[in-house]
């Protein structure tokens, strides 16, 4: 079975890929998420093999959310658009593969053929690793979902129920995002096997 998570910030997207995959007897959808954020943690929570990301999302891309994820742990990338052939071009370097809004069976057709043949060749992902430094770390914490800018950080630790980070300020947010991620995509420096700080 070839496990999928769908990422879209609308809904009715979201429910007509859903009913698209759901015809295909080696699919199988472990979640949906409306936003980035979600996301993350979903990958780190489900491990799909394919990710259905649509790349105009609200406060984190699609693109965005690309350099966040573990690059160990990161599935096939299928980019959702509404752009054109020629504005995607940009993408293609990030993606196994795009499809262009609204989703047309045939061309869904074709991604999941070369999906299954890539998957019954090798069991790792496309994806080249993408060393852009982060510019913010998405934060769970007070009721609410943050975008907690690098200046602003203080340090970051893992603890048994998670990755923390503290701010200059002295708050505390959790991140889906996992210490390896964040010791490779920011100027965060490790201080200990579970501690990560700001030396700027």
């Amino acid at each position: 079975m070839i496990k999928v998570l769908i990422v879209d910030d609308e809904p009715l997207a979201r429910e007509n890929l859903r009913i698209l995959l759901q015809g295909q007897d080696d699919i199988e959808i472990v979640g949906e998420c409306a936003n980035a954020v979600e996301a993350i943690g979903a990958v780190h929570k489900l491990r799909p093999d394919v990710l259905f990301l649509d790349i105009q999302m609200p406060r984190i891309s699609g693109l965005e959310m690309v350099g966040m994820l573990d690059p160990e742990h990161r599935p096939y990338i299928v980019f959702l658009t509404a752009f054109d052939e020629y504005a995607i071009k940009a993408f293609e370097e990030h993606a196994f593969d795009y499809l262009l809004k609204p989703i047309e069976e045939k061309r869904l057709e074709k991604t999941l053929h070369r999906l299954r043949q890539e998957r019954s060749k090798q069991d790792v992902s496309l994806l080249p690793e993408n060393q852009q430094a982060l510019k913010f770390i998405p934060c769970t914490g007070h009721s609410r979902i943050y975008l907690l800018q690098m200046d602003d950080v203080a340090f970051v630790s893992s603890r048994m129920s998670g990755v923390y980070v503290t701010s200059s300020e002295g708050k505390e947010g959790f991140t889906e995002l996992t210490l390896r991620t964040l010791e490779s995509r920011t100027p965060l420096l490790r201080c200990h096997r579970q501690f990560l700080v700001n030396m700027a």
